[in-house]
């Protein structure tokens, strides 16, 4: 019987996890996903995702697929995958997919959300799940220096060193910055990202934020291509994977949350 493919959304918790990615010592949300299916299907599964995200980040609905020679109600993927998984991840919906699909190759944009606590305060209910600035920000001007990455950029200058991706060239078709005091949410669409690209975006804007530099500064650092110029590395205590989109000919189920929904 030839193998059938599933999708699955997860949420999980990035600090419970050493990444997305598996690893030789297992400490992958890959690996805690791939023991729980292959636990229900009976056998080794590999499971392929939209997004890597890195140690410390968050996933609101991350979509994976695998593919299993069992045969199992959609529950089944849901309810007994969630019973063998750590507390801090669970399967939010799984349905059965065409095998055309893939969760990294299908998808034809991603959104990611950074949540920064901005506060004289260091945070305590949110440690861990939030960054955090301390001085006020200017969020007008954040958003003024954001407005320059709209488009078509060689993101070189927010690209980690270690990024993998064959071109710096990505689209990024939204930017927006919500103040929800004592809150700022930062929220990003693109058809793809460099590795540490957010983080490194949300460095560059608290910074224009805290008055050390312009609004333009962005414009300046995506001429300069050069990754020494920009602002250090945000945390990844506040970035969260909100999901991806694919083509409805898929008939997936809603693959892209709000943080809000898996926020208390």
């Amino acid at each position: 019987m030839p193998d059938m493919r599933y999708a699955l959304a997860v949420e999980y918790a990035g600090h419970a996890f050493c990444g997305f990615q598996s690893q030789p010592s297992r400490c992958g949300v890959q690996d805690a996903l791939e023991r729980a299916i292959g636990a229900i299907a009976g056998h080794p599964v590999t499971v392929s995702a939209a997004g890597r995200t890195d140690a410390g980040v968050h996933a609101v609905s991350q979509i994976v697929h695998f593919d299993t020679e069992a045969l199992r109600p959609d529950g089944a993927w849901v309810r007994g995958v969630n019973a063998h998984l750590p507390a801090a991840a669970a399967v939010l919906w799984a349905c059965a997919v065409d095998p055309a699909f893939h969760a990294r190759f299908a998808a034809t944009a991603r959104h990611y959300t950074y949540l920064l606590l901005n506060r004289a305060e260091r945070p305590g209910l949110c440690a861990g799940r939030a960054g955090w600035y301390h001085r006020p920000l200017d969020v007008e001007a954040m958003r003024a220096g954001a407005a320059h990455l709209a488009g078509t950029h060689d993101f070189s200058a927010f690209r980690a060193a270690e990024c993998q991706a064959k071109s710096p060239v990505k689209t990024l078709s939204c930017g927006e910055i919500a103040a929800q005091p004592p809150f700022i949410r930062f929220d990003f669409s693109a058809n793809a990202f460099l590795h540490h690209m957010v983080r490194n975006i949300v460095g560059a804007l608290v910074y224009i934020g805290a008055g050390r530099q312009p609004p333009d500064w962005i414009a300046t650092l995506l001429a300069a291509r050069d990754r020494t110029l920009a602002a250090p590395t945000f945390a990844a205590d506040g970035l969260y994977l909100a999901g991806a989109d694919y083509d409805a000919r898929f008939g997936l189920p809603p693959t892209v949350r709000g943080v809000a929904a898996a926020l208390p």
